[in-house]
C-alpha cells in the first residue's frame, strides 16, 4: 500500500510538498478574490446599505464578514473538490495489471492529505457563514448571536441555516476521512460527498425565491457544480507544477479535456441565470446588478481565452517537457478565476431588479403564473422550460448517439431499434417535463399523477431496452495508461460492486418500486417535496431511477450481477403490478386531500374540487398499470423467443462440434489400425528378406552342416 515514503521515492519530492503548494495557491486565490469582492460590494452598493429607522442592523462586521466568509467557503470547496479529483482522476492510478487491484500513487495520497486541510478550511468558513447569515437575517450583531440562543433556535428554521449546517457536517466528514483514505474507491466516495456538499447553499439561496425559481435554482446549482472542479482542478495543476512532480503532462491533458466541458456548463447555466433575472438586456448597463453581471461575463470570456491558449500552446509544451509556460499562465488564470468568484459573491449580495408586475401568492410559490383552464391543446402547447430535465435529456441523448457514432466509425454494428428505443424514452421525458404537463402538474394532482406514471412505468422500459451500459462498455476506450482506470474501467468496477449487487437484487428493486410510492404519498414527505424545488426534482428523479432498476430486472439486456429466468420474470411482473392498482384504489377512496396546505395555496379556482381531482389521479394510477404490463409482456415474449433461438443455435453448434470430434476420433482410430497392420506387414517382409539372404558357405538353402557337425562333435 502506498505511503508518504512512496511519494518521496516515486517522485523525488518530499511528502507533504503538495499540501504546501496547495496552501500557497489557495492564499493567492483568496487575496485576488478579496480584492475584487471589495470592489464589487462597493460598486454594487451592498457595502453601504441604508439602515431603515426602526429596524435593527447587524452592523458592519456582518455586512463585510458574510461575503468574505462566503468567498472563503467557495474557495475551500473548490480546493477540496480539486484535490480529490486530482487524486482519483487527473493523476493515473498504479498497478491494476492482470488481477492486481489499482492503487493510489504517492502523489495522489499527498493530494488526499491536502484535501483534508482544504475541507477543514471549508468547514470553518461555512460555520462562520452560518453565524453571519443568522445575524444578517435577524438584524442582530454577531456578538449577540454567539452569546444568546438565537443561533441554535434559527439554524433549523432557516433554510439557509440548515443548508450551511449540512455543509459543515459533510466537510468535516471529508476532512477526517481524507487523512486515512488509501483506496481509489474510497477516494471516489469522498469526492461524491464533497460534490453533494456543494449543492445546499445554491439550492436554498435567494434563487429559490426568484421569479421562475425552478430555472434559477437549477441554473445556480449547475453553475456551482461545474465551477468547483474547474477552479479546483486548475489550482491543483498549478500546485503540481510548482513541485515539479511527475505525470504533469498526463494531468494537464486530462484537465484540459475536463475543463472544456466545465466551461460549457458554466457558460450555459450562467446565461440562463442572467436571462431569468434580467429579461431586459438593457438592465445589464442600467442597474447595479446588471453591471456586476456584465463584469462577470467579461471575466468568463477572458477565462475562455486562457483555456483556448492552454489547449493550443501550453499543453503541447508540457508534453514536450517545457512546463514553465503552463505554470505561469495557469497561475494568472487561477487569480482571474478567484476574482470571478469574488465578483459572484458580490453579485449574490446585490439585489436584482424587482419584477415589473406584482406577483400573487401562488405565483411566488410556483415561479410562474397559475395556468388557464386545462385542455388537451394547452397540455400540448403550453410549453415550459425545466432546466434540469432539459439538460438531462440533452446529455443522455448526446452521449448515447456519440457512442453509436463511435461504434459505426469503428466498423461495429449497433441495433437501430435500441437507438430508437432510447430516443423515444427521452421523448417521453420531454413530453411530461417541458410541455403543459409540467405547467399543470404542480397545481393539479391528477396531472402530477400522470407525470409520475409516465416517468416511473413507461420511460424506464424504453431506456432499459436500449442497453445503454452495453453501449458504453463497447464504445468507451480502455485507459491510455496501463493499469489506470478510465471511464470504462470505473464503469466495470461499478457493475461489479456490492452496491450494484444490492440495488439490482430483484427483491430490493421490487420493494423500492412499490413501497416508495406508498411512503411518499401517504406521509408528509409529499407536501414537503412539492413546496421545495429541490424536493420536486429529487421526487421526480426517484420515480425514474426506481422504475429503471425494476425494469432492468425484468427486461434488462445490460450486464447484471444476477438474472432471473423468464418464468421468474413473468411471475415478478404479475405479482408487482397489482400493487399499483391497490395504490390507485387507495387514492380513489381518500376522504381527506393529500398535501392540503400546498394545494390550497396553488389550486386554481376554475378546477373541480381538490378531493375529486385527487380521486381522478387515483383512477389514472389504477388504470395506467395495464399499459406498461402489456409493453413488458411484448418485450419478454420477444426476448424469450430470441433467447430460445440462441439456445437452439448454441446447442446445434455444440452437437456439430461433438459430431466433428467423434468423426475425427474414429478416423484417427482407423488410421492407427491401418498403421499397425502396415507395420506388421513390413516386419514380416523384413523377416522374409533375412531368411532368403545367401550364407557364407555358398549354400543358399538348407541347414549349416559344418557348424552343426562341429557342434555335435564337440558335444561328443
Amino acid at each position: 500500500m502506498a505511503t508518504r515514503d512512496t511519494a518521496t521515492k516515486d517522485t523525488g519530492t518530499p511528502a507533504g510538498a503538495g499540501t504546501a503548494a496547495v496552501l500557497r495557491v489557495g492564499a493567492v486565490a483568496l487575496a485576488a478574490g478579496l480584492a475584487v469582492l471589495a470592489a464589487g460590494l462597493i460598486l454594487g452598493g451592498a457595502a453601504a446599505e441604508k439602515v431603515i429607522p426602526g429596524l435593527t442592523d447587524a452592523g458592519a462586521l456582518t455586512r463585510w464578514g458574510l461575503p468574505v466568509s462566503r468567498l472563503a467557503m467557495n474557495l475551500g470547496a473548490a480546493l477540496t473538490v480539486g484535490a480529490l479529483l486530482t487524486a482519483v482522476a487527473l493523476l493515473p492510478l498504479e498497478g491494476g495489471k492482470g488481477k492486481e487491484v489499482p492503487r493510489l500513487s504517492g502523489d495522489a495520497l499527498d493530494y488526499l492529505r491536502a484535501a483534508s486541510w482544504a475541507a477543514a478550511a471549508w468547514a470553518a468558513a461555512a460555520a462562520a457563514t452560518l453565524v453571519f447569515t443568522v445575524a444578517d437575517v435577524l438584524g442582530q450583531p454577531v456578538g449577540q448571536i454567539l452569546t444568546g440562543s438565537e443561533l441554535s433556535n434559527y439554524v433549523g428554521q432557516l433554510p439557509q441555516g440548515t443548508a450551511l449546517m449540512l455543509v459543515v457536517l459533510l466537510a468535516v466528514v471529508v476532512a477526517l476521512l481524507a487523512r486515512t483514505t488509501t483506496t481509489p474507491a474510497a477516494a471516489v466516495g469522498l469526492l461524491a460527498v464533497a460534490g453533494i456538499a456543494l449543492l445546499p447553499p445554491p439550492l436554498t439561496g435567494h434563487s429559490a425565491s426568484a421569479a421562475n425559481h425552478s430555472v434559477a435554482v437549477t441554473g445556480v446549482a449547475l453553475h456551482v457544480a461545474a465551477a468547483a472542479p474547474w477552479v479546483g482542478g486548475l489550482a491543483m495543476l498549478v500546485a503540481h507544477g510548482l513541485t515539479r512532480r511527475a505525470r504533469l503532462d498526463v494531468m494537464a491533458d486530462r484537465f484540459s479535456r475536463m475543463a472544456l466541458w466545465c466551461y460549457v456548463a458554466v457558460g450555459a447555466s450562467g446565461l440562463v441565470n442572467v436571462i431569468a433575472r434580467l429579461p431586459d438586456p438593457a438592465e445589464l448597463v442600467t442597474t447595479d446588478y446588471g453591471r456586476l453581471a456584465l463584469g462577470k461575463i467579461i471575466a468568463f470570456a477572458a477565462l475562455g481565452w486562457f483555456g483556448w491558449w492552454h489547449r493550443g500552446r501550453t499543453v503541447p509544451a508540457v508534453a514536450d517537457g517545457r512546463p514553465g509556460a503552463l505554470i505561469r499562465l495557469a497561475g494568472v488564470e487561477v487569480a482571474v478565476m478567484a476574482a470571478t468568484m469574488g465578483l459572484a459573491v458580490a453579485l449574490a449580495r446585490t439585489a436584482p431588479p424587482a419584477p415589473a408586475t406584482d406577483q400573487s401568492a401562488a405565483e411566488v410559490l410556483l415561479g410562474f403564473p397559475v395556468p388557464p383552464p386545462i385542455t388537451v391543446g394547452r397540455l400540448a402547447s403550453l410549453w415550459t422550460f425545466d432546466l434540469f430535465f432539459a439538460a438531462l435529456v440533452v446529455v443522455l441523448g448526446g452521449l448515447y448517439l456519440a457512442g453509436v457514432v463511435r461504434l459505426r466509425r469503428r466498423g461495429d454494428s449497433w441495433s437501430a431499434l435500441r437507438t430508437v428505443s432510447w430516443l423515444f424514452g427521452l421523448l417521453t421525458i420531454v413530453a411530461v417535463t417541458q410541455t403543459g404537463v409540467a405547467r399543470y402538474a404542480p397545481v393539479m394532482f391528477s396531472v402530477h399523477m400522470a407525470e409520475h406514471m409516465v416517468l416511473s412505468m413507461l420511460t424506464p422500459i424504453f431506456l432499459v431496452a436500449a442497453a445503454p451500459v452495453t453501449l458504453a462498455l463497447r464504445a468507451l476506450r480502455p485507459a491510455r495508461v496501463r493499469g489506470d482506470r478510465g471511464p470504462r474501467e470505473w464503469l466495470t468496477a461499478l457493475l461489479h460492486s456490492r452496491y450494484i449487487a444490492v440495488v439490482t437484487h430483484p427483491g430490493v428493486a421490487t420493494v423500492n418500486f412499490v413501497a416508495s410510492t406508498f411512503a411518499l404519498y401517504f406521509t408528509p414527505l409529499f407536501q414537503s417535496a412539492m413546496r421545495n424545488h429541490l424536493g420536486h426534482i429529487a421526487m421526480t428523479v426517484h420515480f425514474l431511477a426506481a422504475g429503471s432498476l425494476f425494469f432492468w430486472v425484468l427486461i434488462g439486456i445490460d450486464p447484471a450481477p444476477r438474472r432471473l429466468p423468464y418464468p421468474g420474470r413473468l411471475l415478478l411482473l404479475f405479482v408487482t403490478m397489482p400493487f399499483h392498482a391497490f395504490f390507485g384504489l387507495a387514492l380513489m377512496n381518500l376522504s381527506e386531500p393529500l398535501a392540503r396546505g400546498w394545494y390550497n395555496a396553488v389550486y386554481p379556482s376554475w378546477a373541480t374540487s381538490l378531493l375529486k381531482d385527487q380521486h381522478t389521479g387515483g383512477a389514472i394510477a389504477w388504470g395506467f398499470g395495464e399499459v406498461p404490463t402489456f409493453i413488458v409482456l411484448v418485450f419478454l415474449a420477444f426476448q424469450w423467443f430470441f433467447d430460445d433461438q440462441r439456445q437452439a443455435r448454441r446447442m446445434d453448434r455444440r452437437a456439430d462440434r461433438a459430431a466433428e470430434r467423434t468423426a475425427r476420433g474414429e478416423a484417427a482410430a482407423e488410421d492407427d489400425e491401418l498403421a499397425a497392420y502396415n507395420a506388421r506387414l513390413a516386419k514380416l517382409a523384413e523377416r522374409d528378406r533375412q531368411a532368403r539372404r545367401p550364407r557364407p558357405s555358398g549354400k543358399a538353402d538348407g541347414p549349416d552342416l559344418t557348424r552343426a557337425g562341429e557342434g555335435d562333435g564337440s558335444a561328443g
